[in-house]
């Protein structure tokens, strides 16, 4: 005969740590312990470390399942994005996804494929089915903004984009870097450092990114008192920036360039030391972004760093205060410059 096991002698199974714990652990309410949860601004920062010390010593974790149903909020975000690899848009994404997890939340993403109309519409038919609480939109090109400024999400969306114009419409704000203003700064030290000329190879115009780095080039050689020859637009590559190059070989070298992405500026160092031609002596050189590896390239490239970690923050945080009822319409990051060996003639 089987002895059904005495219940006195089953084992305990430890409850997992709540909010509530976590809140008395660390002498601070429970809402202040969830606004830490969800990454809202409105922490005091001695507060916010004593509430993560907390979390991190009792090991909680935020049962996902249970908040919807008493918040009925469901921790989701929707992500657009255009297909591709290219570094700018690829650094974004991930940056986005860096600060959702840190603010607790999952991500459903979306692909942005031709044609853009019928993946976004698709997308974000699924993004509402699953109940996402806000959108973020990577939007670099004037046909995503199009399909976007089309679309009514009815929930927050967050546009991470350069554009100048946004869609004029409650709950949709935008986050970027100063293109504009990187591209002023790279001109300007080039300029500084002798060149009397510089050309830029300039990104696709299509994209918000490559129109504000013609213009930050542009405004800066005007104030400079510098020729502004036209701009030389290309792709993003560094295939084309070696065509490119191979062409400024055979037609006649600038004293200086500004690349419109650090993948330009490597076919072009590549095209230019096949012929003989020293960086910086014979022609000095910058690029945009400051993508890995950029400081080994042959000379060292002189770069504009992008704050895409910030980037993505920011895009959270807007949406953190969308949800909250008090939302930034748009926030604009600074870029920062950083000299090597491409630019600086010895």
């Amino acid at each position: 005969m089987t002895v059904p096991p005495d219940p006195a002698s089953a084992p305990v199974r430890a409850r997992a740590p709540s909010m509530a714990d976590v809140a008395d652990r660390a002498g601070v309410s429970h809402q202040t312990v969830s606004r830490v949860v969800n990454n809202h601004p409105a922490v005091l920062p001695e507060t916010r470390a004593r509430v993560r010390a907390a979390i991190a010593d009792l090991g909680y974790r935020r049962n996902s399942a249970a908040r919807a149903l008493v918040t009925r909020r469901s921790g989701v975000l929707g992500v657009l994005t255009p297909a591709g690899t290219a570094y700018g848009p690829t650094s974004t994404f991930l940056a986005l996804e860096d600060a959702a997890q840190e603010a607790g939340y999952v991500l459903a993403v979306g692909t942005l494929r031709l044609p853009h109309e019928d993946s976004a519409a698709r997308a974000l038919n699924r993004f509402l089915g699953l109940g996402v609480e806000g959108v973020a939109v990577i939007a670099p090109t004037e046909q995503v903004l199009r399909v976007v400024s089309e679309i009514d999400a009815r929930v927050p969306v967050v546009m991470l984009s350069s554009a100048t114009r946004l869609p004029d419409r409650p709950l949709v704000g935008g986050v970027s870097v100063a293109q504009r203003e990187g591209a002023a700064a790279a001109t300007a030290h080039l300029l500084a450092g002798g060149a009397n000329e510089v050309l830029h190879v300039a990104g696709p115009q299509n994209w918000f990114d490559a129109q504000e780095r013609v213009r930050g080039w542009r405004a800066a050689c005007v104030s400079a008192g510098a020729p502004t020859p036209a701009p030389v637009e290309t792709g993003w590559s560094a295939r084309e920036g070696y065509a490119l190059g191979l062409q400024l070989v055979r037609e006649g070298l600038p004293p200086a360039v500004f690349a419109a992405n650090d993948q330009l500026a490597l076919g072009l160092l590549h095209a230019l030391r096949e012929h003989g031609v020293r960086v910086p002596d014979d022609v000095a050189l910058v690029g945009f972004d400051d993508e890995p590896g950029a400081a080994h390239y042959d000379p060292p490239l002189t770069t504009v760093r992008q704050d895409f970690a910030g980037l993505g923050a920011a895009a959270m945080q807007y949406l953190a205060e969308a949800l909250d009822g008090s939302p930034t319409p748009r926030r604009e990051l600074t870029a920062e410059l950083v000299v090597r060996a491409s630019s600086a003639r010895v």
